[in-house]
């Protein structure tokens, strides 16, 4: 709470420490009286002797004892007024005596009924306040300057003037309040009487007495109220000024007339001063009249007065039978009585001495010692730090800016300025923004625009990055210049249409955006102030809880004064100025806060290609927001002799104790200021790869890659930087911002690379660092770079254009390596002997300089390697003496809980002080209280602080998640983690906490939700989040459950969490549940493909469960459910393929499998009944029957009634599905990890996964086998039934479809592989052209025709190339759509081959074309927004040398010729070097081409037709000649190593 709150005898020593830093006392002492833990008591009781004993020099206890004598006397004073005001009734009887008679005026009383009522809840409640206790807050207010008239100063609604007060030097004024509230409601002649009648008794008084005085109307003066304080400032309501101004004409009717021109003197005009509230709409004012008896116009006289009454018979004014002398006794205006009246009369002329005496001692020169505003001005800036820097971040409210002023606001611009309210409308034209602009990148808003910028937009990690970016500048009032509605309006307009505006943005940044105490808002003063402005600082007084981190700057004193004076509806004048700086020039603000700032403000340089420099403004450097930019003299600004050492220490600890390494480290390192990193041997390889790849070695490519996969906290990211900071004097570096679009990062890339280079086409390559990132975005991004590479770019360079230096932790480093190892580089924790070496001496050195290993726990851990005995140990030793129940550790155990499960996972500082309850402090200076203060000794070494980059919001996080892990273990004691994770998911400080709340919840969600992927680099792949299988294995199935139970309900019944219990339940044989919560996440997301999947394999997995549990006594009841069973998971699989289909962005294909798989799985069933009972063939000929006739077997026909017709459409359905795979799977590549297909044994649903075509050709063979029936053959008549079985046959050979035929070329017995395609040819009658084919069986012999000439080019069953052209005739020829696979044919059939095309054809050209178009557009259907990235072309055949059918040849041949493992053959075609192989080489046909505009093109039988490149890179810019390799796919051709055709002579056909 507020010190100015409590009585002081409330206080402690935090409260002490604020009221002394108001006073002026040196910081020393304050902290000194802090330390002795002086409270509010103590305070009151100090003495010259206590604070000698603590060293203070005696000006300062004068100081302090004068400054606390005071205070005491002010609350003194307000007790009085309290007292005073009980006693107000009698008070008030003895005031009214002097008219007391029956015709004197009735004497103002206030009442309810009769004064203004607060206008809202709050002055309500305040008033109710005001009433009870003795210790009452009295919100004490200043009177009106004695004969000010000052129109800028107001009194606020409800606040409490000091206590009616009588006569001390004579120059101060008494005070004399009237609440006047139901005389100001009376007509004209009573309110002029009674108004009157108060001022004339005052002022004589006053006169006589011969002091100055000033008599209030609009100020309680009793309390026959019981709702208002003594002194409370209520106004009144003046409908015309001139009543009041005119009652004075009185003056002539009640003084002598030789008095009356004096008294004119003397009694000043009234003065109106508004009383203003935040709530309310009435105007009201308080009416006040000064006194001033000057001796020079009283001396020697005496003053006698009628006074004025309103008599209510005769409606007429009328003055008191008998004149009075009034004197000032005490607080009141009382006659002298009659015996008294010769001594006081003979008194005057001590009085006229003592008046003269106080106006000569008043008229003397006092000297305003002036503060020490540049002291003042560095504290309020800097958040009481001595410097200043990045850390804070500034709000600026701001004016019109003179054109004068302008020379002196350079210290904006180097301020770090997050947003600006500007309420001058010319500020573009001439003011403070046409200026700043020229400096800094900006967005500029008007208030309606910047509410809602800040709000949308974004997922959780973007929500406000685009406020981060570049400084926004809000126009508060509109544009003079701007086109459109948005113009400037007054005041009443303004707070009627944008007011709620502004409370929206402030409340938003307050919120949301900027956590406490990590910006302070600048209230900049340039020229006089209007309303708007004032309203500013009243929301974020309200939003921040004080002024804590509010600062004023004016130089203009009046500036100030109307400003406050309004301010002080929300806050003290007195406290505005604690945190004002006013009347320094603005040149002196300007040169002082630059003088204070860490940096020069010296230019930034660059490389460029001719081995100069060029310079990077700060203007053009914030443009590519999305960079952070290195520079070659990075750091060089700072000004090194500000730096102390212990900052210096400050920033080498922090990162050997686990923070990010930053350039500051190099920097000083390199300056010789701190020790020299370490330079581990991962650094040097990858100083080597990147050397290769600047030499150009292996695959010419415009954006190569150089990976740094890491161990978490084993200095991959200081090795990626340390290899940036090297290089960044002849390459051009940056790290990227993955919080940014790939298309935002690529567009400044482009415009880095291309700064200030005379000549693009030789701009030095650009090295991007890339942390922690996600595979997909990375690839999206490369595809960015190398598409604006190829499409804007007009000239090939044997050097890279950009080089991504990828560095992303992984748990298994030395996996991903070995799958790349040309260019990744892996870090591990393991060091070789040489580095041990270094690590050990850099760990001696830091002890040396008394840096203690606890405070840099993971350069230590590193230095032992991680042993997991040694972690263990380490933190059992400083967990020895924990205070386990205390909060600060169970904070310090959720952070442990999702550091160790979740990757790169924090908890933002605004949650810590949340959960830990501070934050709520107003007064200044305790914001600067440390949140590690309120953290145990063992806390403080575990966590470690993190800023972020882009918006520099803190965070913490444990030091490492091996260390994590250990805590976990360590404090669990009996409870287990599912307990720990149920109690954090109840606390609700920290999902309630709004700020940086999409950060918490997401990594909540992640704990719950998030498998391990080894594609991800992580160790294993997982069925659920690492967490969860924790809790399942170590505990139950039970405590999992009922954990994701409480985080649906808590997260607002998220579908996924719903999702995820019903995977939990069936995996745990709870298929009742598991098909409620597949119901309930169906429920909240009916179109999402994969809930849809989820359902369908909950029925799945029940299927499979009850079969494998089936048992004789099995009822006819029990096989139907199972049968139903089965038809509601293949109805959930065909629902989620609709689903999929209408999903742009992602490729489903779950809901094929399931099918497929339950599918099968019912037909071994069906298999299985004693209806369906096998042969003497062993065939299921009864089934089959069942199956694909009307045959209905007579002990099912009733019993299975609503079963038949869903049964019989099993065979189309899974035929349907089984098609479709078969497509997929022949457009785009499958090889997920190679190495699963080295092991023997795994699970089918892995398998469905790693190696697709082997799973669909082993379904297809188990469909096939349960269509067979050569009785039925034999027996029908039927051509359907006929073809039917000889397709099933061929299925059961392992034909079929495009995907088993193909994968016949991939047997490692060719000759089993052949000889199964001639058996499958067998099945097809020998006349193909008399007995039409279906398309699909039309399509598939042909294939086999393909696939046996490249595994058996001999063969008696082969076809000539031409017969097969014949075939394919009505491909092209028929009006139908045909399948993909129909136009693949076409292109491998219709090439230009040398034996059938000796005369050029262009009818031929016509069937290429429209196959290729056709390929085209399907592809486009196929992939609908899913980036190409996700989905690899496939191609399984190239041109290769010979002609007809052998010119055909498939990529498994290619493979052959290549040696290594299978990682190593991925890796020689990925970078191409396979196409050096000389055996490849002999068997391919290169073929010629041409370039136009990064275009590829070929002739085909007499046209041209455009060719896909397999990398757009590789196509060389401009027109060009060039050659390489063709391959066949289900997208058109594709061209392989493409190179510029050298010899001329060469033909520029393609190939014939």
């Amino acid at each position: 709470m507020d010190y100015r709150t409590l009585p002081v005898n409330k206080w402690d020593e935090n409260h002490v420490q604020c009221w002394l830093e108001s006073t002026g006392i040196k910081t020393e002492y304050i902290e000194k009286l802090h330390a002795e833990e002086v409270t509010g008591p103590a305070l009151m009781e100090l003495d010259d002797s206590f604070l000698k004993g603590i060293g203070m020099k005696a000006g300062q206890i004068h100081m302090l004892i004068r400054k606390r004598n005071e205070l005491l006397q002010l609350q003194e004073n307000a007790q009085q007024g309290k007292n005073s005001s009980s006693k107000a009734p009698e008070r008030t009887k003895a005031q009214t005596e002097p008219v007391s008679s029956t015709d004197a005026p009735a004497q103002d009383k206030p009442s309810r009924n009769h004064t203004a009522a607060p206008s809202s809840k709050k002055q309500r409640r305040r008033s109710s306040q005001l009433k009870h206790g003795d210790d009452d807050f009295l919100e004490l207010s200043n009177c009106r300057p004695f004969k000010s008239q000052d129109t800028n100063f107001k009194y606020v609604k409800d606040r409490v003037l000091a206590p009616e007060s009588g006569v001390s030097d004579l120059i101060t004024p008494c005070h004399e309040y009237k609440s006047f509230a139901i005389a100001a409601e009376l007509n004209k002649n009573q309110l002029q009487s009674k108004f009157a009648c108060e001022v004339i008794r005052f002022a004589s008084a006053c006169m006589n007495i011969r002091t100055n005085g000033t008599i209030h109307f609009g100020i309680m003066d009793s309390v026959e109220d019981k709702g208002y304080k003594h002194g409370q400032i209520v106004g009144v309501k003046v409908k015309e000024r001139e009543c009041y101004t005119d009652a004075l004409n009185h003056i002539e009717k009640c003084f002598q007339e030789n008095k009356q021109e004096i008294a004119r003197k003397c009694i000043h005009a009234p003065v109106f001063v508004e009383v203003i509230s935040k709530d309310s709409q009435d105007q009201r004012f308080v009416v006040e009249v000064d006194i001033e008896p000057t001796s020079s116009l009283v001396k020697n006289s005496f003053f006698e007065v009628y006074l004025p009454k309103y008599n209510e018979e005769s409606q007429k004014v009328t003055l008191t039978k008998e004149k009075a002398i009034y004197q000032r006794l005490g607080a009141k205006s009382e006659p002298v009585k009659p015996n008294n009246l010769a001594t006081f009369i003979q008194g005057i002329q001590d009085r006229d001495a003592q008046r003269e005496k106080a106006e000569l001692s008043s008229t003397e020169v006092h000297t305003e010692v002036s503060q020490n505003l540049g002291r003042k001005l560095a504290i309020l800036l800097n958040d009481g730090k001595s410097y200043m820097d990045d850390s804070l971040r500034y709000i600026l409210v701001t004016n019109r800016c003179e054109k004068d002023n302008l020379t002196y606001i350079n210290f904006l611009m180097r301020l770090n300025i997050f947003c600006v309210f500007d309420f001058d409308e010319h500020s573009n034209v001439s003011g403070l923004y046409s200026k700043y602009k020229e400096h800094h990148a900006t967005r500029s808003y008007f208030l309606q625009d910047f509410s809602k910028e800040s709000k949308t937009g974004n997922p959780a990690s973007q929500k406000h990055l685009c406020l981060f970016d570049q400084t926004s500048w809000v126009f508060c009032n509109g544009r003079s210049d701007f086109l459109g509605d948005e113009k400037p309006c007054d005041e009443n307009t303004w707070i009627r249409t944008r007011k709620k505006y502004l409370k929206k943005a402030i409340t938003r940044i307050c919120d949301e955006i900027l956590p406490k105490r990590s910006f302070i808002v600048l209230f900049l003063l340039l020229s006089p102030v209007q309303k708007p402005l004032v309203d500013t600082f009243q929301e974020f007084y309200t939003e921040m809880n004080g002024t804590e981190y509010i600062v004023c700057i004016a130089e203009s004193k009046e500036n100030y004064g109307k400003w406050a004076n309004l301010a002080q509806a929300s806050c003290s004048i007195e406290t505005l100025e604690q945190c004002s700086i006013v009347g320094m020039k603005l040149s002196h603000v300007d040169a002082t806060i630059q003088a204070m700032l860490p940096s020069t403000a010296q230019p930034r340089h660059l490389p460029v290609s001719t081995r100069g420099l060029c310079t990077l403004p700060l203007l053009e450097e914030e443009k590519l927001f999305s960079l952070e930019i290195l520079c070659v003299d990075q750091c060089d600004d700072i000004k090194l002799d500000l730096l102390t050492e212990k900052e210096i220490q400050e920033i080498e600890q922090n990162f050997y104790k686990g923070r990010k390494i930053i350039w500051e480290n190099f920097w000083l390192a390199d300056k010789r200021r701190c020790g020299e990193i370490i330079e581990r041997e991962a650094c040097k390889d990858a100083s080597k790869l990147l050397d290769d790849i600047l030499r150009g070695s292996g695959l010419n490519c415009s954006v190569p890659k150089l990976k740094v996969f890491h161990h978490p906290g084993s200095g991959g990211s200081t090795i990626a930087r340390q290899v940036l900071w090297k290089r960044r004097k002849d390459l051009r570096c940056a790290v990227i911002k993955t919080s940014y679009s790939p298309a935002t990062v690529c567009e400044h890339a482009l415009v880095f690379r291309d700064y200030e280079e005379k000549d693009i086409s030789h701009c030095l390559p650009v090295l991007l660092l890339i942390e922690d990132y996600e595979e997909e975005y990375l690839e999206e991004l490369r595809n960015e770079l190398m598409d604006a590479v190829t499409t804007t770019r007009k000239i090939i360079s044997p050097r890279p254009y950009f080089i991504l230096m990828c560095c992303r932790r992984s748990n298994d480093p030395e996996r991903l390596c070995k799958a790349s190892p040309l260019d990744t580089v892996a870090v591990t924790h393991k060091l070789t002997d040489s580095e041990k070496s270094l690590f050990r001496t850099k760990l001696e050195k830091l002890k040396q300089k008394d840096v203690k290993p606890e405070f840099i726990l993971t350069f230590v851990l590193m230095c032992e390697e991680f042993n997991e005995t040694y972690v263990r140990d380490f933190v059992g030793h400083i967990l020895q003496d924990i205070d386990r129940s205390s909060r600060d550790t169970c904070l310090m155990r959720y952070v442990a809980l999702l550091n160790f499960y979740v990757p790169n996972s924090y908890i933002s500082l605004s949650h810590c002080e949340a959960f830990l309850g501070l934050g709520a402090y107003a007064e200044r200076k305790l914001r600067a209280y440390d949140f590690k203060s309120h953290l145990s000794e063992q806390v403080r070494m575990i966590f470690i602080e993190l800023r972020e980059s882009t918006t520099y919001i803190s965070s913490v996080r444990i030091i490492h998640c091996l260390v994590a892990k250990e805590i976990l273990h360590q404090l669990s004691g009996n409870e287990p983690q599912s307990q720990l994770a149920m109690t954090l998911l109840q606390e609700k400080p920290l999902f309630e906490n709004r700020f940086g709340r999409d950060e918490f919840i997401k990594f909540i969600r992640d704990l719950f939700i998030r498998r391990d992927k080894r594609s991800r680099g992580d160790a294993t792949d997982t069925l659920f989040s690492p967490f969860i299988e924790h809790v399942c294995k170590a505990e139950d199935c039970e405590k999992a459950i009922a954990i994701l139970k409480a985080a649906y309900e808590l997260l607002g019944k998220d579908p996924f969490f719903a999702q995820q219990l019903a995977r939990l339940h069936y995996n745990n044989e709870k298929f009742e549940d598991a098909e409620h919560w597949a119901g309930v996440a169906k429920s909240r997301m009916p179109n999402d493909s994969y809930i849809l999947d989820t359902e369908g394999q909950v029925y799945r997995k029940w299927f499979n469960f009850t079969v494998d549990k089936m048992t004789h006594e099995d009822t006819p009841q029990s096989v139907i459910q199972k049968i139903e069973i089965a038809l509601k998971a293949m109805k959930c699989f065909r629902a989620a393929q609709q689903a999929a289909k209408a999903e742009h962005d992602s490729m489903n294909n779950a809901g094929y499998f399931g099918e497929v798989e339950v599918g099968c799985r019912l037909l071994k069933f069906l298999s299985t009944l004693d209806v369906f009972q096998r042969d003497p063939h062993g065939e299921y000929s009864e089934l089959v029957k069942y199956l694909i006739t009307d045959y209905i077997p007579k002990d099912i026909e009733k019993m299975w009634a609503k079963l038949h017709s869903r049964l019989k459409g099993l065979r189309q359905n899974l035929y349907n599905s089984l098609e479709w795979i078969s497509e997929d799977l022949s457009y785009f590549q499958t090889d997920k990890n190679q190495e699963k297909d080295e092991e023997d044994e795994r699970d089918e649903k892995e398998e469905q996964i790693y190696n697709p075509r082997k799973w669909l050709k082993r379904q297809a063979e188990v469909y096939a086998k349960f269509f067979i029936s050569t009785s039925l053959t034999e027996g029908s008549n039927s051509a359907f039934e006929t073809q039917l079985m000889r397709r099933m046959n061929i299925y059961k050979s392992g034909g079929g479809n495009v995907t088993n035929i193909l994968s016949f070329l991939t047997d490692k017995k060719e000759a089993r592989s052949a000889e199964k395609l001639e058996n499958i040819l067998s099945f097809y009658t020998e006349n193909l052209l008399g007995d039409r084919l279906e398309d699909n069986d039309l399509i598939n012999y042909i294939l086999c025709h393909i696939t046996l000439s490249c595994l058996a080019p001999g063969s008696a069953k082969l076809l000539s190339a031409q017969t097969l052209r014949d075939l394919s005739a009505r491909f092209f020829k028929g009006k139908r759509p045909f399948p993909a696979s129909a136009h693949f044919l076409l292109t491998l059939l219709y090439w230009p081959d040398e034996a059938l095309d000796k005369e050029p054809n262009p009818y031929k050209d016509e069937i290429l074309n429209s196959a290729l178009q056709t390929l085209k557009r399907l592809y486009d259907i196929k992939m609908k927004d899913v980036p190409t990235r996700k989905k690899r072309i496939y191609t399984p055949f190239f041109l290769g040398k010979g002609y007809g059918l052998g010119k055909i040849v498939h990529k498994n041949k290619i493979d052959k010729l290549i040696s290594g493992s299978l990682d190593e053959k991925r890796m020689k075609w990925l970078h191409g070097t396979v196409w050096n192989i000389a055996k490849i080489r002999d068997i391919l046909k290169r073929v010629s081409g041409w370039t136009k505009d990064r275009n590829l093109f070929i002739r085909g039988h007499v046209k041209e037709l455009s060719i896909l490149p397999l990398h757009r890179d590789s196509v060389p810019p401009g027109n060009e000649n060039v050659t390489f390799y063709l391959g066949f796919s289900f997208k058109g051709l594709v061209a392989f190593n493409i190179e510029v055709e050298d010899n001329a002579a060469i033909s520029r056909t393609q190939g014939i």
